[in-house]
């Protein structure tokens, strides 16, 4: 079982949050791909995909997910198992926290993928997202709060990782 990780970065955060998810899954089968660097063209040699995105400001797209925003939607995503984390700022930015999952979520969902990875809400203090689920009680992935709970990140990460090759064995 090979796992491609896909994230953008601005601050480091994000790749920092890759690169333990990397770690707790295993070096060995998580190939990780900054799309700065990359694109996302490597997306087709996996069957198992993970995204990295962060919200920035009022709900924006961070810089590099912007740029290939265009070509996202046509991704080869069918009957691929796909997961996301995403980063923000819930006091900040409260009215948009996370809301990069959702528009990403939104965004692959025309090719018909396999979402794996919902993260409940619980612990978190946010007025708004576009990343919930339809039972609003979860993200639509895991939500990093590297600003107001970076304590919690570490334990969050080691959770989700764990959640999710439980949940990718129902599917292979």
């Amino acid at each position: 079982m090979k796992i491609g990780l896909f994230y953008a970065s601005s601050t480091c955060y994000t790749e920092i949050v890759a690169e333990k998810i990397q770690a707790c899954i295993g070096n060995d089968i998580v190939d990780i791909y900054n799309i700065k660097e990359t694109g996302l063209s490597h997306i087709k040699d996996y069957d198992i995909v993970i995204f990295g995105i962060s919200t920035w400001d009022y709900g924006e797209l961070q810089e590099d997910w912007g740029s290939l925003w265009h070509a996202v939607s046509s991704l080869p995503m069918h009957n691929k198992i796909v997961a996301i984390f995403g980063l923000g700022d819930q006091l900040g930015y409260g009215e948009w926290f996370i809301d990069a999952v959702g528009m990403l979520h939104d965004e692959l969902c025309a090719q018909s993928p396999t979402f794996i990875g919902q993260w409940p809400i619980t612990g978190y203090d946010f007025n708004a997202s576009k990343a919930l689920s339809v039972d609003k009680q979860h993200f639509l992935g895991l939500a990093i709060d590297e600003d107001s709970q970076y304590e919690r990140t570490d334990e969050r990460i080691e959770t989700w990782c764990l959640q999710i090759l439980n949940e990718i064995q129902t599917y292979i």
